[in-house]
Parts: structure tokens; sequence; C-alpha cells
């Protein structure tokens, strides 16, 4: 045991060394006996690979650790198919490790009760983990180090499982983590299912890439040492530049909305410079926009107008005279890492946080959570209680998620809206009091007006985008500023359905609409 025991020592301090910052003494210990658990609990265990079970368990444990999670996060994460795997009784869990881990192991395990097979039980899982998910954030956080282990060893899974674990991964977990600001991991989950669900696509894709990637490489190296030298010049310090290479899948998406021209594609290979400050972010663009012209219409101030994920960034695209454009993305340390990990790196401080620590999370949390204002008044979900009782953490976004799921019984509705209000491409509008709203595109006046409230929705009776007054079937583009107007004697008409693009409103005027339908019959 003694032997035992030392070999998990040394796999514990190689997980924990994946994450920045240092863990405690008590939870090292809580680690380590969550580590032995699971061991033995796993013992007769084995994967597809031949691989012991418990490999997997160590490789979730890690992807956590490089998220930055806690040790109770971490803790759960290995012994998260213990209940359903072993048939280890909850109390026994919660004896040992308490009500906190149980309850994160019981959310992950409600999600893998119901597996994947069929329309029907396919939505219904969705439907656990969206609810699962608005109580408690970290349990979509270990579903997805879970997912990203098993997609990168989907090459051992049988041939029939494999495609349809890829399209569950691309079409739900990876826009997902997107919505949650983990683009490291939206993009690493995004890339391993690729070749699995588009294989013909994926190489020709990557064939592409690898030619622009030869044309590119050279101006690339060439535009680096004379951005350093103006930098140096006006005296700019303690930054890091490097190559930001755009993912494969991510670069297919943009192609297609290209019309399949890879050149007109400019962020395939981009510069991306690190900061101390938001002043040296604008100082640094100054200095580029000096040095080469920009491209008109491609400078986006994401620090000024966060994305709903939360993305912070200045882009910026320029023309370097050398016959090459190259994009450019301006940030600081803080935007870098929530670039990456997103919500997760704010996650640990719901583990016994500091007070001091709280302003970092409450942050997020507010750019997370931007659907919540019109006019001083409070979206639907927010105007009486949750029947699942979310985390008070939980982005809004995730409670109406779970709400609006819940109203739908019909499982190809479900898919339908699902995809339509979350997982599609988006577009960001303006209210005008600069609040973000973020929209599938082709959205219309009506779609924005529901994504604030019902209310709002149920008495258009005119709109402007852009200090014009537009028709309702208006499509809505990036930045618009769109303001609705409303009359109390407006009702929506079943024209309007013909002009939404959400699930949500579609829903809200069918509803507005039947008591007038039944009004007629009378």
């Amino acid at each position: 045991m003694a032997d035992t025991e030392i070999s998990v020592q040394d796999k514990i301090k190689e997980i924990t060394s994946l994450r920045a910052a240092p863990f405690s003494k008590e939870g090292m210990m809580l680690m380590t006996r969550a580590y032995l658990f699971a061991l033995n609990a796993h013992k007769n265990h084995t994967r597809y690979s031949g691989e012991p079970y418990m490999v997997h368990l160590h490789e979730t444990a890690k992807n956590l650790a490089k998220l930055g999670m806690g040790s109770h996060t971490i803790a759960a994460g290995l012994l998260h198919d213990v209940i359903e795997d072993t048939g280890i009784d909850q109390k026994i869990i919660q004896a040992e490790f308490g009500n906190e881990i149980l309850g994160l192991i019981e959310g992950v395990t409600k999600l893998g009760t119901l597996k994947y097979r069929g329309l029907k039980r396919h939505t219904e899982s969705l439907r656990k983990l969206f609810i699962a998910m608005s109580k408690d954030l970290r349990v979509l956080i270990i579903k997805l180090a879970d997912r990203l282990h098993n997609m990168q060893t989907l090459m051992h899974v049988p041939l029939h499982k494999q495609k349809r674990i890829a399209e569950e991964t691309l079409e739900i977990f990876a826009p997902l983590a997107y919505r949650l600001g983990m683009r490291s991991l939206n993009r690493e989950l995004e890339d391993l299912a690729f070749p699995y669900v588009y294989p013909k696509e994926h190489a020709e894709i990557k064939k592409m890439l690898k030619q622009k990637s030869k044309e590119t490489g050279v101006h690339l190296e060439k535009n680096l040492r004379s951005l350093q030298k103006a930098l140096a010049k006006e005296n700019v310090r303690n930054t890091h530049i490097s190559f930001r290479i755009k993912g494969l899948y991510s670069t297919y998406k943009k192609w297609l909305r290209k019309n399949k021209d890879i050149n007109q594609i400019y962020d395939i290979s981009a510069i991306r410079i690190v900061v101390p400050s938001i002043h040296d972010c604008y100082h640094v663009l100054g200095i580029i926009h000096g040095l080469w012209r920009p491209m008109p219409g491609r400078i986006k101030d994401y620090i000024a107008f966060p994305k709903p994920n939360g993305y912070q960034s200045i882009h910026t695209t320029i023309f370097t005279g050398d016959g090459s454009i190259i994009e450019v993305q301006i940030r600081t340390e803080d935007m870098e890492r929530d670039a990456e990990f997103g919500i997760a790196s704010h996650l640990i401080y719901k583990e016994g946080r500091p007070a001091d620590e709280t302003s970092n999370f409450v942050r997020l949390m507010q750019l997370l959570s931007y659907r919540t204002w019109f006019s001083g008044e409070k979206s639907d979900s927010q105007s009486g209680a949750t029947p699942h009782a979310p985390d008070a953490s939980t982005p809004l976004w995730v409670q109406q998620l779970a709400e609006s799921q819940a109203e739908i019984t019909e499982p190809q509705e479900f898919l339908e809206n699902l995809r339509a209000d979350f997982f599609q491409h988006r577009v960001f509008v303006f209210t005008p009091m600069g609040d973000v709203v973020d929209l599938p595109v082709d959205s219309s006046p009506i779609d924005f007006a529901y994504a604030i409230h019902s209310d709002i929705g149920n008495h258009i009776s005119g709109a402007k985008v852009n200090g014009k007054l537009v028709s309702l079937d208006t499509k809505l583009h990036n930045g618009d500023v769109v303001e609705i107007q409303t009359k109390q004697s407006s009702k929506p008409s079943s024209k309007w359905l013909e002009f939404c693009k959400t699930g949500v409103a579609k829903r809200k005027i069918q509803a507005s609409l039947q008591p007038q339908d039944q009004n007629h019959s009378a």
C-alpha cells in the first residue's frame, strides 16, 4: 500500500503542476484521497484501448487542472464515474468527501444515465445537461474535461460509435465551451471531432492551410521584426508577441461563410500581442496603424464592447505593404487568460473564494450575462423564481437555456430551437444604451425585442436600426444599434413568425396568438 501511495503522490504532482496557482495542503490531501478511492473502485475496469480505466480519470483530472479548476472539482473529476460504474453508494461518497463533491458527482452521473441513442433519448440527455449546468457550472466543466479525453482516444472506440460521438461533440459540447468563453477547449474539441464528421472537408481544409501557411510564414516573420522594432522605439515594454494559428474547423466554418474562398479569410494566421494594461492596448494599436495601413471595417474593439461570452481584445487587420494582409490581436494578460479559459478560470472562487478575489468573478459574470437589461426592466427569467434553483453565479443565458428548452416537448423541435437559439453563427447588436445582445445570423428586430423581454416583443409598433426606421423583417448585422418602439395596443400577428429566427420569439408569438384564435372561434 505504501508503494501505491508514493505512486499516487507522483500522479497528483503531475496533475497539480498543470495549474498556475498552487493548491493548499488540504486541497492536495483531498485530491490524493480521491485518487486512491478511484484507483481502488476501478481496479478491474479497462477501456476500449485496453488501458486501465484509471488512465481516463487521470487525464480528466489533468484537463481540469489545465483549466485552472480547484481541488474539489478535480476530486469530483477523479470520482465522476464511481457511482455509475462501480455501484458504490452515495452515502459512502458523502461520508468520505462531503456534500459538495457528492453533488458534483451526482450531476455528472445523471448526465450519463441516458445514452445518446435515438432522437428522444438524445434530447432528454441534453435537457438534463442544461438543468445540471444551471445549478452548478462545474458539472459541465467536468463533463467537458471528460469529453476532451474521450475525443483524444476516439480512434479506439468501435467505428459505428465514432461519428455519433464526434457529431455530438461538434454540435453541443464545443459550442457550449465557446459560449462559456473557454476558447482553447472549444478549439481542441472542434478539431478533434472534425475529421470524424467531415473527413473529406477536413482533408481539403488541411491541404489548403498547409499551402497558405507556407505563403504567410515568411511575411509573418518579417513583419514581426518590424513590429518589435516599432514597439521598442516607442518604449513599450513587458510585451509578449506570438503567432496564433486558426483552428481547422473554425477555418472550415469561415470558409463556408466566405463562399469557399480561402483568400477572403484574413485571420488564418495572426499576430497576438499581450501587454500589461488596457492603456497599452490602445497605445500599441496606434503604433501599428502608424506602421501599416489598416483595412477599413476590420478594426474591432472588443475591449470597449466585449462579446457576450466575455471575450475582450482589440483586432485590426493591416496591409503590410509586401502583398500580405495580417490580423493583429492586442489584449492584456487577464484578457488572454479569460480568452483561453473563460469562466473556468474564475470558477475556482466558488471553492472558498477570498473576498478580495470576488471582483474578478463578478466582472466575468456580468460579461456573461448581457441579456438582463432594457430600460431597467428585468428579463423574463429574472421576474420569478426558477424551477431548478440555479446557482447565483450562473450566467443568465445558461438559466434561460435550461428553462426555455424545458418548455419544448417535441424532440425535433427541441434540437432545431437549440441549434437556432444558441449554437449558430452569431451577430452582436447593441441597445441604445450600448449593451450587447447576441442573436443568430439573420435575426430581425422582433428577435431582438423578445431577447430583451416578452412584453417588449408582444407590443412592438416599430423599430429603428442605426437611427433609421426599418421594417420588422429587416435582417440585423454586427454592430447595429437597435431601438424598439412599443405601443400597448400593438399585438403580434401570424406574419411575424415568418420574420423570426429564434425559437424563443416564435414560442412567445404563438403563445400570444392562441388567445386571439380562441376569441375568433368563439
